[in-house]
């Protein structure tokens, strides 16, 4: 399951904070890899690779058939929050990482700040290859420096709403274009018996995306300190309009990716999910009972007429630092994340949606896809793409906010506490797990 994460601002001097918190010895004076190996193998190369991308097996083996003197031999594991993360920061300590691994946008200052990452703007074909990227993605990889690249992005997550198209209409229920509207049909759907969404305690990433829509942010960096704000305006008005639909009873609370979660949909209990291009393979998977009954339209929006979208996942391929093939490791990353032939393939095999503009004319695109009757879905991504704020940012320790989010989001769901009381409390873990890191915080 590909669901994967945020955007760094282009402009945050993320280095420069990390150079204050302290690099590893041996880094350049901005903390950046030495950038003087990207030079050719004199034999045949194995390169190990580890994603939790479906299929992704089957695309390494297309490159392997065409490129017998770079292998790729490909490692599986669930996705980074689940686990793959931590075994990354194990093998990096004990010095056996894997040359590639996915990892997804939100995830990259957290293995940069801890001197884990190659710098890829030593290879000419890696800086090159910039202009064919969507801009905001680009700014992803480069952790808002001038001149290092972090990783090559793969994908990105554009939301929208999918829905029930069936029951919507059997009900003369309209498709919700606000988010007043969506809670009024939440109301009639309840009454029906149903449940309008499920919210997610585990998966704080929807919740960021919905800040994201909300021009929300929760960090900043001036190029010294970071700010940590994770009750700001806009997300307040988030977590409110959450708690009373939760306080009503208006929408579920199974765990996320699930047997439960599953059942909710494939059922028709639940009748709509806003999320993420991906998300199209999730309740295909999940609720293969439910094939045709589904339709895919543009999120709700804060006012009446608005045109934001928000952005749940996104991941990169990064070279770990202490790969010795960094030139065959960045061949191969390019290949698997520009071309149309293995694009293609992972769109086929996991819904990825592709974070190069090219990509985004791929024929696979333009189809309409039987399980949403037809619909041709990716015309709606496309626009919510486009709609995107490329200014949020990630903070350095994400995995770290994540978890104190869900764990205060868990016992909100209980009656223990507030969504909003969750992110006060996880501001305040936050800044004090920067300030233990020595990472600069404002006061």
């Amino acid at each position: 399951m590909q669901h994967t994460k945020r955007a760094v601002a282009t402009g945050v001097a993320l280095l420069s904070a990390i150079a204050l918190a302290g690099c590893a010895a041996g880094s350049g004076t901005d903390g950046s890899a030495d950038a003087a190996t990207c030079t050719p193998a004199d034999g045949k190369v194995t390169l190990e690779f580890t994603s939790w991308i479906p299929g992704i097996e089957d695309v390494a083996a297309m490159w392997n058939e065409e490129n017998p003197d770079i292998q790729v031999k490909v490692q599986t594991g669930p996705n980074g929050n689940s686990g793959t993360y931590q075994s990354f920061f194990s093998q990096l300590k004990a010095g056996n990482a894997p040359d590639l691994g996915q990892i997804e946008y939100d995830a990259l200052s957290s293995f940069r700040v801890q001197d884990g990452l190659a710098d890829l703007s030593a290879c000419e074909d890696v800086v090159a290859a910039e202009d064919e990227f969507i801009p905001w993605t680009w700014g992803q990889v480069t952790l808002g420096s001038e001149d290092g690249v972090y990783g090559i992005p793969q994908d990105s997550g554009p939301m929208a709403l999918f829905y029930r198209s069936d029951l919507f209409e059997a009900n003369g229920i309209d498709v919700p274009t606000t988010w007043e509207e969506y809670k009024a049909a939440a109301v009639k759907i309840r009454a029906a018996g149903g449940y309008i969404t499920n919210f997610s305690t585990a998966d704080i990433n929807q919740f960021a995306g919905f800040v994201w829509q909300n021009n929300g942010g929760w960090f900043a960096n001036d190029g010294e300190k970071w700010t940590v704000d994770l009750t700001d305006d806009a997300t307040t008005q988030v977590a409110e309009y959450w708690q009373e639909l939760l306080d009503e009873d208006l929408v579920s609370t199974y765990p996320a990716w699930t047997e439960e979660w599953n059942n909710a949909y494939n059922s028709g209990e639940v009748w709509s999910w806003n999320s993420a291009v991906w998300g199209a393979n999730s309740i295909a998977s999940g609720a293969p009972d439910t094939a045709g009954k589904w339709s895919v339209a543009a999120s709700p929006q804060w006012e009446a007429g608005g045109t934001s979208s928000g952005n749940w996942g996104g991941s990169s391929v990064a070279v770990f630092k202490g790969s010795e093939h960094l030139y065959e490791a960045t061949k191969f990353a390019l290949w698997l994340n520009t071309s149309d032939e293995a694009l293609t393939a992972l769109n086929k095999s996991a819904n990825i949606y592709p974070a190069t503009t090219d990509g985004l004319n791929l024929a696979s695109l333009k189809e309409g896809v039987e399980f949403y009757g037809g619909q041709p879905i990716y015309d709606v991504f496309a626009e919510a793409a486009a709609q995107v704020n490329p200014d949020f940012v990630w903070g350095p320790t994400m995995t770290q906010t994540y978890a104190d989010v869900s764990d205060g989001f868990q016992k909100a769901v209980t009656g223990q506490g507030t969504l909003l009381e969750s992110l006060q409390s996880a501001q305040e873990s936050t800044i004090s797990t920067l300030k233990a890191q020595a990472i600069p915080v404002a006061e």
